[in-house]
């Protein structure tokens, strides 16, 4: 089967950016329903005006997720992909609040050999900033991608 790109296409330090997405109340809500992760911090605004953010925030996994959406959206990848194998080193280094932009700088830190000659893993390092160039969120995503072999 022929691919639009393989692992081989990357090298270590490309760098790719996504689009950007604003971040809405109806993104928390939706996520909130899905994951039923209602905790105050997110749902409540009587609660959350009186942390030390004032108001609601995103929840961590939503931002993830975005993360991920945003740069499979992007098709950086094409079809290389075979597997996801996991996240690594995942903070959360600043809150996200209703009405922050976001958009994920991806920089491919690692590519290494298995055991068969058409595969390989290769680890990018996703950081996601705001509409202030803020870094909010960092990740090492790890994925088995298909090889020209």
């Amino acid at each position: 089967m022929e691919h639009s790109k393989y692992g081989d296409d990357f090298n270590v330090g490309d760098i790719y950016t996504t689009a950007a997405i604003t971040v809405t109340e109806a993104h928390l809500v939706n996520w909130s329903g899905l994951t039923m992760d209602y905790y105050p911090l997110h749902v409540d605004s009587e609660y959350a005006a009186l942390t030390q953010f004032g108001e609601r925030i995103a929840h961590g996994p939503l931002i993830f997720a975005l993360a991920v959406g945003l740069v499979s959206k992007e098709g950086f990848a094409g079809d290389a992909a075979v597997a996801w194998l996991g996240a690594n080193n995942v903070r959360m280094l600043a809150p996200v609040k209703i009405g922050d932009t976001v958009r994920v700088i991806v920089e491919v830190l690692e590519k290494k050999p298995t055991s068969k000659l058409n595969k390989g893993v290769q680890t990018w390092r996703y950081t996601v900033k705001n509409q202030r160039d803020e870094d909010v969120m960092v990740f090492d995503y790890t994925m088995m991608l298909h090889l020209r072999g």
